[in-house]
């Protein structure tokens, strides 16, 4: 079969990709393969036809289980990312859509399908201040904090000087604009938080986002198009290879920020 039509059988039909996809986790008895998909032998048999035509599985004779071909492992492998970063793009269109996304390297952006696990959460206009107070909880109860912020939240100051305080491993890294109104305003805040055995203050000097990872999370939150913050929508990650992309792209920053 040519690529064009192999490409034609997985990408036209949600079950033979779905099926591509199952077992490349693990090969798997016809009594599985209907139990994850919850159809009959009927209604499965065609795809499997199909699927054995193109080279892409087989079924032991020893053992009875349908396995993926050499040449069905490898397609697999290529396939699942693409078909992770499509998940993740329709779990919300607009989001990627209406925000700049300048301000995320293009090597992460090739891994954006690192984020299929995440799920995106929108405040109402009226709550964003209560949401920001459920954010700093769940940030509290983290062992190491790392965080991006070109925006100012009046309770942030009092907040990691209380982290500092609690010698909570705390990195962060603001813009310039962000520091010269926290040396103004909250000047004894920011001496704490400086004088902690356990932080890190960076300046940069621009940001097109905003983010924290910590060893329990990853959230993330963008700019609109037009220049604007949007405090509303959230981009949160609590699986494994979520938190390392978050890791990853404060790297990223770090590696353009000064030290305070």
């Amino acid at each position: 079969m040519k690529s064009k039509g192999m490409l034609s059988l997985l990408t036209f039909s949600e079950k033979r990709r779905d099926l591509l996809l199952f077992l490349l986790e693990q090969p798997s008895t016809l009594t599985n393969i209907r139990k994850k998909f919850d159809v009959s032998s009927p209604e499965i048999a065609p795809r499997i036809r199909e699927m054995e035509s193109a080279n892409l599985m087989y079924k032991d004779p020893s053992t009875k289980m349908y396995t993926l071909t050499t040449t069905g492992k490898i397609v697999a492998k290529s396939f699942k990312p693409f078909v992770d970063m499509l998940d993740l793009i329709e779990k919300n269109e607009d989001f990627w859509n209406d925000h700049d996304l300048s301000g995320i390297p293009d090597y992460l952006l090739d891994r954006l399908a690192d984020l299929k696990d995440c799920d995106f959460y929108v405040d109402k206009l009226e709550n964003v201040y209560t949401s920001h107070k459920s954010f700093l909880e769940s940030i509290e109860h983290s062992a190491t904090i790392k965080g991006v912020s070109p925006v100012f939240f009046p309770a942030y100051p009092q907040f990691f000087k209380h982290l500092a305080e609690k010698d909570v491993s705390t990195s962060l890294i603001i813009t310039d604009n962000i520091y010269d109104m926290i040396t103004t305003d909250f000047a004894e805040d920011l001496k704490v938080y400086n004088d902690g055995e356990f932080t890190e203050l960076h300046l940069i000097d621009n940001a097109k986002v905003a983010f924290v990872v910590t060893d329990l999370f990853f959230s993330m939150s963008l700019f609109f198009k037009s220049g604007n913050y949007d405090p509303r929508t959230d981009l949160i990650c609590v699986d494994k290879k979520g938190i390392q992309w978050g890791n990853d792209l404060f790297d990223y920053y770090l590696g353009q920020a000064k030290k305070i």
